[in-house]
């Protein structure tokens, strides 16, 4: 879940937002993405296999719905994401050290890590754990430099550029917000290697989710203790510098604390844990996002070669999910194609966790019935949801004509895949 987000969203919302308003906002972001994960808890419990929304959406609604989903995954889901930090480590291993080139430092990051998935289960999963632990530790040194060298307490500030009402701008800032949180549903893409997967997925998505909430609501009261609007504008050159547009020193809020409480030195370390940060996201996504075209290959709408063996992993999924990785980075402008799926992807959980309403009306047994609990928390996710759609719709009206493109022509697709499957049956 910890990836570039929450070392840029305050910076933006410090230009016309107060303290207060600030953290209050992350207070509902995490409000919501708890919300979602306990739909999805409840989602995991149903249908405790794995292959994500793939899996979700062709079992509560309609296979047409899983297959746009998981083709969706596929081709930029998963790769797009990939691409964009593999390019990001680059830029920030650049900053520590000048002499390398980033596209060549995410081209190896991809190959590297594809490796590491592919060779066995558990060499698989120490890896992940392994730059999970170190990242743990090393946020946690960030909160721990802040509090002795920083201060703690209230700011004093006011943005340069408040509007006559806040809520405006905060209620717009919750869409950026939401992507910082994206990753909570992480678990569920491998529901089937868990060993208690009714149990354990929806434990570790509400776990992780309230970690991270607690984690971001103290990272963001650092950055606005320590840091005036002013200094927080460093974030607007983060774009020019992970498209390699420009070179900057400071561009995350990361580094302006660490610059401003310990000099430039320190600044450079924190350009350093911003890569780690960005590996273990990329090692998340090329673990987790193959699970979906392996169960997709298991249904027959992949090629077998996808699906993998019991007890290894998915070695050609894996690959291929590195390959295409591989290819978008050398893409110029993928960081438009993701804005795009972003929003899609927003679809795709929203219709998700649509689906425990119309499980909570077919439902035969008690046990097969959504709780009242997950369905409120359904409710106000579907909401929030499809207020961050229409957000996004008016930002680029262009939106809505992507999202339908790509909806026919993978309805079109699995239509004539299930039309093929027939006529050999």
């Amino acid at each position: 879940m910890v990836g570039a987000g929450v070392f840029l969203s305050t910076g933006f919302m410090a230009q016309s937002l107060g303290p207060a308003h600030i953290l209050l906002a992350w207070v509902i972001g995490a409000v919501l993405a708890l919300c979602g994960a306990v739909a999805y808890a409840e989602v995991a419990r149903l249908v405790p296999h794995s292959g994500g929304e793939y899996r979700y959406l062709s079992t509560l609604l309609h296979p047409s719905l899983g297959y746009l989903a998981g083709w969706a995954s596929l081709l930029v889901g998963f790769s797009a994401p990939i691409a964009l930090d593999a390019l990001a480590a680059g830029a920030f291993a650049r900053a520590v050290n000048s002499s390398l080139d980033p596209r060549v430092v995410g081209a190896v990051l991809i190959i590297g890590l594809t490796g590491l998935h592919a060779l066995r289960l558990k060499v698989s999963a120490r890896g992940q754990n392994v730059l999970v632990a170190l990242k743990v530790l090393l946020l946690a040194g960030f909160v721990g430099v802040g509090v002795a060298a920083g201060t703690v307490a209230w700011p004093a500030w006011t943005p340069p550029h408040p509007s006559p009402s806040p809520w405006p701008d905060l209620v717009g800032s919750l869409f950026f917000i939401a992507f910082a949180f994206s990753g909570w549903n992480a678990a569920v893409y491998a529901a089937d290697e868990f060993k208690a997967p009714e149990r354990d997925v929806p434990r570790a998505m509400l776990l992780g989710c309230l970690s991270v909430g607690a984690l971001y609501l103290v990272v963001n009261y650092l950055f606005v203790a320590n840091l005036t609007p002013e200094q927080g504008a460093v974030v607007f050159h983060y774009d020019d510098f992970t498209s390699l547009k420009g070179q900057y020193e400071q561009v995350t809020l990361g580094q302006a604390v660490m610059a401003a409480l310990l000099g430039p030195v320190a600044a450079r370390v924190m350009s350093g844990v911003m890569v780690l940060l960005f590996v273990s996201a990329m090692s998340a996504m090329l673990l987790l996002g193959p699970r979906v075209y392996a169960a997709m290959a298991r249904d027959g709408f992949l090629p077998a070669a996808l699906e993998g063996h019991e007890g290894r992993p998915p070695a050609g999924a894996i690959v291929l999910q590195g390959a295409l990785g591989l290819l978008l980075l050398v893409v110029h402008d993928v960081r438009t194609v993701l804005s795009n799926v972003g929003a899609i992807l927003v679809l795709f959980a929203a219709l998700t966790v649509s689906g425990l309403f119309r499980a909570a009306f077919t439902a035969k047994t008690a046990e097969q019935r959504p709780r009242l609990p997950a369905l409120l928390a359904a409710g106000v996710y579907v909401a929030s949801s499809g207020w961050m759609l229409w957000v996004g719709l008016q930002r680029s009206p262009t939106l809505f004509l992507w999202v339908a493109g790509v909806a026919v022509v993978a309805v079109g697709a699995w239509w004539a895949t299930t039309m093929a499957r027939r006529r050999t049956a």
